[in-house]
């Protein structure tokens, strides 16, 4: 399963709300940054304000907060959507560093620590998979370029 590029953001809305609450704001904030562009899930967002501001107002502020970064992803090309919603790359990288520090209860210096972390980096490196759409990096770091709902925009 995927998760939003903002999972910890998500749990901190719905820890402001009331547990019976939660299935239905998730899936509604699901809705907001699994929408085909920008507009329909601001759409969402404003619907997701609309049946919940007057109740938990702390949960849609909280949401309000992180919208710029919850929208972001849609000023990139769409092929690259997939790697942005996830922070499954991250998580599982540091999993095994996790694993392996548990294991050795500890790992003596703080030399011989940072040594270890980048022995564990450099193994899991081999199993990571090549971004899709990898090509569209020179097109994104050029600040020239634009994307608008992962299309990019022609020059004017």
């Amino acid at each position: 399963m995927r998760f939003p590029r903002s999972t910890h953001q998500t749990a901190n809305i719905l820890d402001k709300m009331p547990k019976t609450k939660q299935p239905e704001a998730k899936k509604m904030i699901h809705e907001i940054y699994m929408a085909e562009n920008k507009k329909d899930a601001e759409k969402a967002l404003t619907k997701f304000q609309s049946v919940f501001e007057d109740k938990y107002p702390k949960a849609v502020k909280s949401l309000l907060r992180g919208k710029h970064r919850l929208l972001s992803f849609y000023d990139f090309p769409g092929v690259h959507w997939q790697h942005i919603r996830t922070t499954n790359p991250i998580e599982s990288t540091f999993a095994t560093v996790r694993l392996r520090t548990k294991r050795t209860k500890g790992c003596g210096s703080v030399n011989a620590t940072v040594h270890m972390v980048f022995k564990l980096i450099k193994s899991a490196e081999k199993r990571w998979r090549k971004l899709r759409g990898y090509k569209l990096l020179a097109d994104v770091i050029d600040l020239n370029v634009k994307f608008e709902d992962g299309v990019r925009k022609l020059a004017a």
